[in-house]
C-alpha cells in the first residue's frame, strides 16, 4: 500500500505482536523500514517471530511482557528506548476473548479479559504517554478495537465491555493529549481469523456451522495484509491529521447486523415479484 521506506527509522511496540494480526502488522512496518518490538507473555514465541521478521540491517526486539502488570510495561518501555533510543509509536493489540453466557461467568472471567484488553492498554498508554510528554516527543498511538465496541454484543460481554473502554480512551486523550504531539486513532476489525484466537473462540466445528464470512455482505472474511495495510497508513506520517478516528474495516459486516430489515438479501426473486405485485395492489396502483 505505501511506498518503500515510509515508516524508515521509526520504532513501533506492538503488543501481542508474536502471533496472528500483531504478526501481520509487525512483518508489514519492518518491510516499510521500521525498527520493531513485539511484546506478549511467551517469550520462546516472541523469540521465533522475531527471527523470521527480521530482514536487512531493521531490528526487530522480542520482550516478555504481561501488559497487565505495570512494573513489566514499564520495563518494555526501558528496554525499547535502550534498544532504539525512541518509540515513535504504540500499537496496543493484545487482547482475550472467550465466548459464553454471561451468567456462566465467574468474576474472574471477567478479570482476565478486562485486565488484559482495558488494564492492559491504558498500563502501556500511560507509561509510554508519560515518557513521551516528559522527552517532549511526538508519537502515535493506534488501538485495536471491535465494531460491537459500540453496539455491544451478546456471549462476549466481558470483551464488549473492556474494547468499548478503550474506543473512550483513544477518543478522550486524542483531545487531552493532541497539545503534546501525541495522536490517537483505532481501528475496529471484523472477522480476520487467527489460528489461536478463532480456535479458542470457535471450537471443533463450530467454525463450520457459524461460517462468518456469511454475515459480510462482502462474502469473505479479511485478509491480514488489509488489516496491516490500514495499520501502516495509521502511524505513518501519511495520517498526520487524523486523530480521534475509529476506522472499521469488516467489509460491510456490522453495517449489515444493524440495518432492521437487511435480513431480506434471503428473499428469492420469485417471491419478490409476489412482494411487489401485493404492495402495488394495497395501493390501488
Amino acid at each position: 500500500m505505501l511506498k518503500e521506506d515510509s515508516l524508515k527509522d521509526k520504532v513501533i511496540v506492538i503488543t501481542g505482536g508474536g502471533t496472528g494480526l500483531g504478526k501481520a502488522m509487525g512483518k508489514y512496518f519492518v518491510e516499510l523500514g521500521a525498527n520493531l518490538v513485539i511484546a506478549s507473555r511467551k517469550l520462546d514465541v516472541l523469540e521465533e517471530t522475531a527471527k523470521e521478521l527480521s530482514i536487512n540491517d531493521r531490528n526487530v526486539l522480542p520482550v516478555q511482557c504481561d501488559v497487565t502488570d505495570y512494573a513489566q510495561v514499564e520495563n518494555l518501555l526501558k528496554s525499547t528506548v535502550e534498544k532504539f533510543g525512541k518509540v515513535d509509536a504504540l500499537v496496543n493489540n493484545a487482547a482475550g476473548n472467550f465466548i459464553s453466557p454471561t451468567e456462566r461467568l465467574s468474576h474472574r472471567a471477567f478479570d482476565v479479559i478486562v485486565n488484559i484488553v482495558l488494564k492492559g492498554t491504558y498500563n502501556c498508554t500511560l507509561a509510554f504517554g508519560k515518557n513521551w510528554i516528559k522527552e517532549k516527543q511526538s508519537a502515535t498511538v493506534l488501538n485495536i478495537v471491535t465494531t460491537y465496541a459500540w453496539t455491544g454484543s451478546a456471549y462476549v460481554v466481558p470483551s464488549a465491555a473492556a474494547k468499548a473502554g478503550v474506543l473512550a480512551l483513544t477518543r478522550s486523550l486524542a483531545v487531552e493529549w493532541a497539545k503534546y504531539g501525541i495522536r490517537f486513532n483505532a481501528i475496529a476489525p471484523g472477522p480476520f481469523p487467527t489460528k489461536g484466537a478463532w480456535d479458542r473462540l470457535l471450537p471443533g466445528d463450530m467454525k463450520d456451522k457459524f461460517d462468518l464470512a456469511k454475515k459480510v455482505p462482502l462474502k469473505r472474511v479479511g485478509e491480514h495484509q488489509e488489516l496491516a495495510n490500514l495499520a501502516a497508513y495509521l502511524v505513518s506520517d501519511y495520517s498526520a491529521y487524523i486523530n480521534g478516528e475509529v476506522i472499521t474495516i469488516d467489509g460491510g459486516e456490522w453495517l449489515k447486523g444493524a440495518g432492521q430489515f437487511n435480513m431480506l438479501e434471503m428473499v428469492p426473486d420469485s417471491m419478490w415479484d409476489m412482494i411487489e405485485q401485493m404492495v402495488r395492489k394495497s395501493k390501488g396502483s
